[in-house]
């Protein structure tokens, strides 16, 4: 069966809720939850952009990465956490010291944004957008997952 809008198989449409444990639901995700944080919080980055240009930018580029992640990439969250680690030491830094200014921080936050995608991709369980081209053999990654965790 397909999904109607755009002839998607059923078992392979863009959620908008969150899976049980053993739904297959691959590629890029939107939730009502995400779409109100995405919301909320470019409404804050301008607000607080028109007060304190970075403060604003700070939310927005964490705003971003919020959406590349969890909604097209679909990252783990170790992968996750170490961009997070980066950008907050090295924002901090900015912020407190002067250095290493946005400029550096901006650039090495990227750079690293690149390496975790690359990272995730490269995985079997990859399951974001995409991944029909970029990981065919998922869907016999998740029915062997499925099965060990079923026992069967």
């Amino acid at each position: 069966m397909a999904w109607p809008a755009i002839d998607i198989p059923v078992n392979e449409r863009p959620v908008s809720k969150k899976n049980t444990k053993h739904d297959f639901a691959p590629g890029f995700q939107l939730s009502v939850l995400d779409v109100i944080i995405l919301a909320v919080g470019l409404t804050a980055a301008f607000a607080l952009a028109t007060a304190v240009w970075w403060c604003g930018f700070v939310v927005g580029f964490v705003l971003g990465h919020f959406f590349l992640f969890c909604n097209v990439v679909r990252m783990a969250r170790s992968l996750e956490l170490a961009w997070a680690a980066v950008f907050v030491v090295l924002a901090v830094a900015t912020v407190a010291l002067g250095i290493p200014g946005w400029q550096v921080t901006v650039s090495v936050s990227l750079f690293t944004t690149v390496v975790v995608i690359v990272v995730q991709i490269r995985k079997p369980s990859y399951h974001g957008l995409g991944w029909r081209w970029i990981n065919p053999e998922l869907p016999n990654w998740w029915e062997s997952r499925v099965s060990k965790s079923t026992g069967g």
